[in-house]
């Protein structure tokens, strides 16, 4: 996978592709990159002034793209199901799991979980698991999640997953993350088991010039920290598109083996995608299935079509 860029991206013709976050960063990349080589995409995004604006100017850099917005909140778990009852196509190629939330201020999402924990990981467990069946009756599907080397930090607390002991908001990305590791590795098992061709693997952006670094200071009113962030981004981040190829290539390269984790070559950091290193709490056998009970539990989101 040396030196692979966007333009080995193979023909998406035919295929149909769901982006969540898809309104700015890399998600936006990702599925302009998508639609410029034929796929048919979803951008889901929580905010329809953003969203349409994203599909209005995603459809003037490829004109021939065939681009929709669907509205999708992963911070409510009712917004999740509303988006999986009327997803309009008999079949789903691609789900890429990429919306998240940083560091950001303690809150909880709608259903009350807290706000990292539930929209990074819970959101899109329920989202994958309401859309299996369209991806199970799909040959060659794939979920495609977006982690962060910064899961690095913390494993999950599984008698605290909602942080109500204590909180950090670093902590609380970090075990976010591994959650999302942790995901991918009990749905690649699962789907092995169930003898299903669905790839799912996970990916990071490295550090990516994005507008999710600033969210999390600005929304605390940590001015300097916001400004450290925005300086950070411009001298030493790579570019949102750059950052977008490791989840492109999790998405569309041929052979991408199950419960792998694609980032930038360059420690992590930049460069064109290659394996990258992950902790080894992230597969976990054990922890990965009392995750997956509890997020069934927690969501009421059951896969069910992976039973029996």
């Amino acid at each position: 996978m040396s030196g692979w860029s966007a333009e080995d991206v193979p023909g998406q013709n035919g295929r149909v592709a769901v982006v969540t976050g898809a309104n700015s960063g890399i998600g936006y990349a990702t599925a302009r990159e998508l639609a410029r080589r034929g796929a048919r995409v979803l951008l889901a995004c929580r905010s329809e002034a953003r969203g349409v604006a994203a599909r209005d100017r995603l459809a003037g850099e490829v004109p021939d793209a065939d681009v929709e917005f669907a509205h999708l909140d992963l911070g409510d778990l009712a917004s999740v199901r509303e988006f999986a009852t009327t997803y309009p196509h008999d079949r789903l190629d691609l789900l890429v799991n990429n919306a998240g939330v940083m560091a950001l201020p303690y809150g909880t999402t709608a259903d009350g979980f807290e706000i990292q924990f539930g929209t990074n990981h819970l959101g899109h467990f329920a989202l994958t698991g309401l859309l299996l069946p369209r991806l199970l009756g799909t040959p060659g599907a794939r979920v495609v999640t977006v982690s962060s080397p910064v899961h690095a930090l913390a494993n999950i607390d599984i008698a605290d997953l909602n942080s109500e002991r204590r909180y950090r908001r670093w902590t609380a990305y970090a075990r976010s993350k591994t959650a999302n590791l942790l995901f991918v590795h009990e749905l690649a098992r699962r789907l092995a088991a169930h003898g299903s061709d669905v790839v799912a693997a996970a990916a990071h952006p490295g550090y990516a010039a994005t507008n999710l670094q600033a969210a999390g200071p600005r929304m605390a009113g940590r001015r300097t920290a916001e400004r450290l962030m925005s300086v950070g981004n411009r001298f030493f981040a790579q570019s949102a598109d750059a950052g977008a190829l490791p989840t492109l290539y999790a998405a569309t390269a041929p052979d991408v083996p199950p419960d792998s984790f694609t980032g930038p070559s360059l420690a992590g950091w930049r460069g064109s995608p290659a394996p990258t290193w992950r902790a080894p709490w992230t597969r976990d056998d054990r922890v990965s299935q009392r995750l997956w009970t509890a997020s069934e539990e927690l969501t009421g989101v059951t896969y069910d079509a992976l039973k029996g």
